[in-house]
């Protein structure tokens, strides 16, 4: 209860001021079709109107829960769970480019890791560079690398990762340099009194010692494969995807359809991050490092 009560509370704040944030937003186009109508709107009618129009600039929350729902559980229900209308199949579309950028990106970032830390050469060149790289917007890139990718005939789910890949291996460099580099000068030393090899000290000094890191880094990293796997579905007109449901969405102005792909976006974000949070507890439990 200790942490389910703050996060009740936040989530009640949150939807309280998502209600009254999309009446003034949506009151104009209901002030404007009570002027066409020869009528005038009171204060509940107001109200009404504005959480429940068909293309509102803010939809009201029940309106993208409906929307969720339609598109999620009645499929299901109606044993369509995986036809083009429904939002498990696009947020599947987007798991499976998030799933091969992630692991691509968080195998190139710990290879980077282990050279940066262990050769001087690679601190000074490679790490500047892999900094500058997060500087360039992806959403300036992204259509170079998919045009490129699609040139030398590479389309469909790896131009999606490469974008994944961008994105997310900068943390797993940045958060592994950090931990590898976090024993301090005694116990290094005391890795030289037993006549450790560096291979050895790296096994049992250095990769422990940056676990607690290193899943850290797989968090952010994670959130950030999904957003470049839905970045990657934008400029290729995909039709499948969560990418693709915001695309969509904006061509014919069906704000639901936006709102709705963006929280099954965050819930499917949030899945995967607790999952990596769940193998960080057992994870560090072995070894020690627990509560």
């Amino acid at each position: 209860m200790r942490n389910t009560g703050p996060i009740l509370t936040v989530v009640a704040a949150i939807l309280a001021f998502w209600y009254l944030a999309a009446i003034p937003l949506n009151a104009p186009w209901a002030y404007d079709k009570a002027q066409r109508a020869g009528i005038e709107l009171s204060a509940s009618d107001l109200v009404a109107d504005t959480w429940s129009q068909d293309k509102p600039k803010l939809p009201a929350p029940h309106q993208v829960a409906v929307e969720i729902w339609d598109t999620t559980g009645a499929m299901v229900l109606k044993g369509r769970g995986f036809s083009k209308r429904s939002l498990i199949y696009h947020a599947w579309v987007t798991f499976s480019a998030t799933m091969l950028g992630f692991l691509l990106g968080t195998g190139l970032g710990i290879l980077l890791a282990v050279g940066i830390v262990h050769n001087r050469t690679m601190d000074r060149s490679v790490m500047p560079w892999v900094i500058a790289s997060q500087t360039v917007p992806i959403i300036a890139i992204a259509p170079m690398i998919i045009v490129v990718l699609n040139a030398i005939g590479i389309s469909g789910l790896l131009p999606k990762a490469m974008i994944s890949m961008y994105l997310s291996f900068f943390p797993v460099v940045v958060g592994m340099v950090k931990g590898l580099r976090s024993p301090d000068a005694m116990q290094l030393d005391q890795m030289r009194t037993w006549n450790a090899s560096r291979t050895q000290t790296f096994r049992y000094l250095r990769l422990p010692s940056s676990m607690p890191y290193f899943f850290t880094s797989l968090k952010i990293a994670m959130a950030a494969s999904l957003v470049g796997a839905i970045i990657g579905e934008l400029p290729t007109g995909a039709v499948a995807g969560l990418g693709a449901r915001l695309l969509a969405g904006s061509y014919y102005g069906q704000t639901v359809q936006i709102w709705s792909a963006l929280l099954m976006a965050a819930l499917l974000a949030a899945i995967l991050v607790g999952i990596i949070g769940a193998v960080q507890r057992l994870a560090l439990a072995r070894m020690g490092m627990g509560r």
